[in-house]
């Protein structure tokens, strides 16, 4: 049975949603939890608050934010995946590396037993939470061995612990990370792709122990698309997907149009065509329907239009992928460009056809 469902997962394309801002904070997704405290990512957030209040407040928000019932809305709407991110303290005092606070691990078992239900299958993310020290590039890929290796033991363990659920697609073991690269004689600062490469070959044989080769093992390309040629080659690793993430709300450029518009998703095209180069299945892990800054004269109503011709733009440009991820199911604002629940609005009933 478990062969024959993963056959089936690599013979159709996945329309998902992410739940960014349930499991790890984003002030993005829920302002009123970052409101007054200074702080601006969830690592300041514990650090500018008592344990005890810290402990309340997280636990009031993951135990409201998403509940069974927003599974259930997730694929009433056509979806039937979702990417769910999961802090690298996760296990809390009892895993590999502790974090600021005591984890989190019953609500991800939630998680999965509502997908269930919804029939829904999930795809976890280890998200190495902005703002602590030992997560800067340097230290992660670099001088600080015992973090890459702690991220590395967390990604298996959770590969242990679902490999048994119908339900568990795969795990990512890093959700976003950016390469270094340069840009005429500059250098633009990142992870050196070669530490990366190791980074992910070292993952995929802990993920694989712990749990076969059936979940997809997905490689996050670090915004550069043409790093991956050859590598995890079929012939010696099984079941791996590249993720890319596509995103246009910081170009430079006037989207105020119809031309605009075209331009961007040709970008877009562009972009994936290079990540196919690699020879892996590419997975779009999240993208919005964000344009750049317009300019003053274009109104609300007329942004929304246009993002709405954007985003069928968007989804037409990833018909080669093997799924993609929408950023994200829900937030606090119903921010219309990023709210899977406003942005999609118009296009869920029939975007699976």
């Amino acid at each position: 049975m478990l062969k024959a469902r993963k056959r089936d997962v690599e013979n159709r394309r996945l329309r998902g949603v992410n739940l960014s801002g349930w499991l790890v904070l984003e002030p993005w997704v829920t302002p009123s939890l970052f409101a007054g405290t200074g702080a601006f990512c969830e690592a300041e957030l514990a650090s500018v608050m008592e344990d005890s209040c810290y402990a309340e407040t997280l636990e009031r928000h993951c135990s409201t934010f998403i509940d069974e019932g927003d599974f259930a809305r997730i694929a009433s709407r056509g979806y039937d995946a979702v990417r769910l991110q999961v802090p690298w303290y996760v296990f809390g005092e009892a895993g590999p590396m502790p974090g600021p606070s005591e984890g989190c691990l019953d609500y991800v078992d939630r998680a999965f037993d509502w997908a269930e239900a919804a029939g829904i299958e999930v795809l976890l993310d280890v998200a190495v939470v902005p703002g602590t020290d030992s997560a800067s590039p340097a230290s992660f890929f670099g001088d600080v061995a015992s973090f890459r290796r702690a991220v590395i033991d967390v990604a298996a363990a959770l590969a242990s612990r679902y490999a048994e659920r119908e339900n568990f697609l795969g795990i990512e073991p890093i959700g976003a990370i950016k390469g270094r690269s340069r840009r005429g004689l500059s250098v633009v600062e990142g992870v050196p792709p070669h530490l990366l490469r190791n980074f992910y070959r070292d993952a995929y044989e802990a993920v694989r122990e712990a749990a076969g080769t059936r979940p997809v093992f997905v490689v996050n390309d670090a915004g550069l698309p043409d790093a991956w040629r050859a590598f995890m080659s079929p012939a010696r690793y099984e079941n791996v997907w590249l993720d890319s993430h596509v995103f246009h709300y910081s170009d430079s450029m006037n989207a105020a149009g119809p031309t605009g518009v075209r331009r961007l998703v040709k970008d877009t095209e562009q972009y994936l065509a290079r990540a196919k180069k690699s020879g892996l299945p590419v997975m779009v892990g999240e993208w919005s329907s964000a344009l750049p800054l317009a300019d003053a004269g274009m109104t609300p109503e007329g942004r929304i239009a246009l993002e709405r011709v954007f985003t069928a733009g968007q989804m037409s440009a990833f018909s080669g992928c093997v799924g993609w991820f929408f950023q994200t199911w829900k937030t606090e604002g119903r921010l219309s460009s990023w709210d899977a629940r406003v942005a999609l609005s118009s296009f869920e009933h029939g975007m699976l056809e």
